[in-house]
């Protein structure tokens, strides 16, 4: 089973950037598809992004797209989620999860969740 342990959270103005991590341990990364997801307060959580497990199909949701960029890096057991251009409705704790395809990982039907990092956006 894997472990997944979220950091990067913080607070930053908007129109800033921040840059979320995923760490992995327990196993290796390499063999599956990795996504992120948000949860803000009193809302459903919701699909941000989606990344294959070489790197070479990603996929992100249309209230993020040009501004999040979803990456990995195998060899450090490591997703990215860069953030860019934030606004005050990315406010939320952003959840990363594994999944054996993309097309899981972007359904959330997903066993494997880290805890969780919270983002908090001033306006």
């Amino acid at each position: 089973q894997v472990q997944l342990v979220e950091s990067g959270g913080g607070l930053v103005q908007a129109g800033g950037s921040l840059r979320l991590s995923c760490a992995a341990s327990g196993r290796t990364l390499s063999s599956g598809a990795m996504g992120w997801f948000r949860q803000a307060p009193g809302k459903e959580r919701e699909f941000v992004a989606a990344i294959s497990w070489s790197g070479g199909r990603t996929y992100s949701a249309d209230s993020v797209k040009g501004r999040f960029t979803i990456s990995r890096d195998n060899a450090k057991n490591t997703v990215y989620l860069q953030m860019n251009s934030l606004k005050p409705e990315d406010a939320a704790v952003y959840y990363c999860a594994a999944g054996p395809s993309t097309t899981v990982v972007r359904s959330g039907d997903l066993e494997v969740w880290g805890q969780g990092t919270l983002v908090t956006v001033s306006s």
